[in-house]
């Protein structure tokens, strides 16, 4: 069988589980919920050592099939064995591995495409665009500043606004600077507001891009028991059990601050511009906050992260422990010089003290 990758890319806490779960109904696709192999173990390879040595290799792909097997939703209907994985790769790298994984889960569902949803994959495109068969990828974005207010809310990510908005300018610049390398026959750009208002016209259009059979079956994801998997992982994934909130847009404008809306555009305005989206106020292109606002910033930020952990549930602990004590013992192993630097996402292993929330 051959297989068509797919990576979406762009900013988590943009509707990606919705597209996700719609696409996965479609017969021919597989789109799983993601361990986030790449994010997670790549700044801990070097516990590995010379993958060319076939008893670290087969370590490495020992830890991946343990970290999709303790996803907090589990991949049902696949076995991952551990030598037909190394059969199968057609050399000894990471992404490998995950190309491989994300094929035989596909191929237990009979399906030829599948997606990854790990969006922070777009740091990774370099290594993704080695695959001996290079993915497509779906840029799927939302308007930064309500990107940021669901942030603010959520379990997972970063607080305060400025750290927000650098995170989804980065992303956004990196993901727009991919799509005009590799152009609209690799990459197809999605906005989120778009989907909401139109679902069934924006998914025919990415199935047309994807080379896959439009189904209504799609508009029946909240029904799905991936839905429900997902929904129970969770409570900021409550929405994937409802159906499309067409309304699910311009929140910011009632529940940002004026401080924290000026904020973020002058932190990320010219690509909110670049994407389409109108400006509230003014902002100076050079300004740039002091070393001693930032260092302010990063305070709140790390406070309100801290009280957030506090709010977890004890059941969304317990399904995400094997995760975080396998990255943990991956960790352990690691020369102190060879640590990963301080995390730019609460989600990256470097900082194990941080439950991990998909």
């Amino acid at each position: 069988m051959t297989f068509t990758p797919v990576q979406m890319i762009g900013t988590q806490r943009s509707g990606s589980n919705l597209l996700r779960l719609m696409l996965n109904q479609l017969k021919g696709v597989s789109a799983p919920h993601p361990p986030h192999i790449l994010e997670r173990l790549m700044p801990l390879l070097p516990a590995y050592g010379d993958l060319n040595i076939v008893p670290n290799f087969e370590k490495l792909i020992e830890d991946v099939c343990s970290l999709v097997e303790t996803n907090p939703v589990p991949w049902t209907g696949v076995v991952l064995d551990r030598q037909v994985i190394l059969t199968r790769c057609a050399e000894p790298t990471l992404p490998e591995v995950t190309r491989v994984v994300y094929e035989l889960k596909a191929e237990s569902e009979g399906a030829n495409v599948w997606m990854c949803k790990s969006m922070a994959n777009i740091r990774y495109a370099d290594d993704l665009e080695k695959y001996y068969r290079k993915p497509l990828y779906v840029h799927l974005f939302r308007d930064g500043r309500d990107v940021a207010l669901s942030f603010k809310k959520a379990i997972v990510g970063e607080k305060h606004i400025y750290h927000i908005a650098r995170q989804w300018k980065q992303e956004q610049d990196a993901s727009i600077d991919l799509y005009e390398k590799l152009g609209s026959s690799r990459v197809i750009r999605l906005r989120y507001e778009d989907l909401l208002q139109n679902p069934q016209e924006e998914l025919k259009k990415l199935c047309s891009f994807l080379g896959v059979a439009y189904s209504e079956a799609a508009m029946s994801y909240h029904e799905s028991d991936e839905s429900k998997e997902t929904a129970n992982s969770g409570l900021m994934w409550q929405n994937v059990v409802k159906p499309v909130l067409t309304d699910n847009h311009n929140k910011f404008l009632k529940e940002l601050s004026e401080v924290d809306i000026r904020i973020f555009e002058c932190v990320a305005g010219e690509t909110l511009e670049k994407l389409g989206y109108q400006l509230q106020f003014e902002y100076n292109k050079n300004h740039s906050f002091s070393d001693e606002e930032i260092a302010s910033f990063s305070k709140i930020n790390d406070d309100l992260k801290a009280e957030f952990r506090k709010k977890l549930r004890p059941e969304d602990l317990e399904k995400r422990r094997g995760q975080e004590e396998l990255l943990r013992k991956i960790k352990s192993q690691m020369p102190v010089h060879q640590l990963p630097s301080p995390p730019a996402s609460s989600r990256e292993p470097a900082d194990l003290t941080t439950p991990i929330i998909n």
